[in-house]
């Protein structure tokens, strides 16, 4: 790992006001930060949505979650969302950002019900054959595939729609995918400054329209609301500051696997 080489993961962190970060993290984010007014929102409503959409598949009886790109841990981590509601909750993260899994690892310490898997998520097999994986996930039950801010770190080289499927094709029905997903489709989004802002750090961004998006959810059945921004999917009857969802900046959504 070279400490000088900014990582999206380290730069999230940041911008949730973590500390397992370096300086050139600290300074992407802040250049972020001019490019895009409002990313530390952008940020914070991204990390509602993963809990909401997190209760949603308990609600449904998921009891097993694979979350890919989980990144540093930070407040309100999968296992600690899931595991409170029930107790036997299994979760798998996968990351390849040596900060994102050396914490990842000492927050799991002693949680036999949860683990950090080395990978990256562009290589299916490792994540899926990887020792962990196979031990905590029965892939023949149902599974909450969770995709949260990974997708547009993924170039259209790698056939991002086809990745998605090598996942999917191996969830048993009634499993779900719960994704989100950066865009410029919105003229409050300054995708093309974003996308060369990056280019400093080790992960390039790949902003996609609503339809590319949809095309990640092929084999799956979007519930309500369907692919709409982080802030209104299913935000709940409490208050919101909310004046332009435009300004998500990420499209988001949960598909059943049919």
């Amino acid at each position: 790992m070279d400490p000088e080489i900014p990582s999206a993961a380290r730069a999230y962190d940041y911008l949730l006001g973590g500390g397992h970060n370096f300086a050139a993290d600290r300074e992407l984010a802040e250049k972020i930060k001019v490019v895009q007014p409002g990313v530390v929102r952008i940020a914070q409503q991204n990390r509602a949505f993963l809990r909401r959409a997190v209760l949603f598949m308990l609600d449904a009886g998921v009891r097993q979650f694979l979350d890919l790109g989980s990144g540093i841990p930070t407040v309100g981590n999968v296992h600690e969302i899931a595991q409170t509601a029930a107790p036997d909750v299994r979760v798998v993260y996968v990351d390849y950002d040596p900060v994102a899994v050396a914490h990842s690892e000492l927050l799991l310490a002693g949680n036999d019900n949860a683990d950090i898997v080395d990978a990256d998520i562009t290589r299916p097999d490792d994540v899926l054959e990887a020792e962990s994986t196979r031990r905590l996930l029965d892939l023949d039950q149902p599974v909450g595939l969770l995709a949260v801010t990974i997708g547009h770190y993924i170039p259209a080289e790698a056939d991002p729609a086809g990745l998605f499927a090598r996942y999917r094709d191996v969830l048993a029905p009634g499993s779900y995918l719960a994704l989100t997903h950066l865009t410029d489709d919105f003229t409050a989004i300054r995708g093309e400054q974003i996308v060369h802002t990056m280019k400093s750090s080790r992960n390039n961004v790949f902003p996609r329209t609503r339809k590319e998006v949809l095309e990640l959810f092929t084999g799956y059945e979007l519930v309500e609301p369907g692919l709409v921004t982080t802030s209104s999917w299913r935000p709940g009857s409490g208050p919101s500051d909310v004046q332009d969802t435009g300004q998500d900046g990420l499209y988001a959504g949960v598909g059943r696997r049919l």
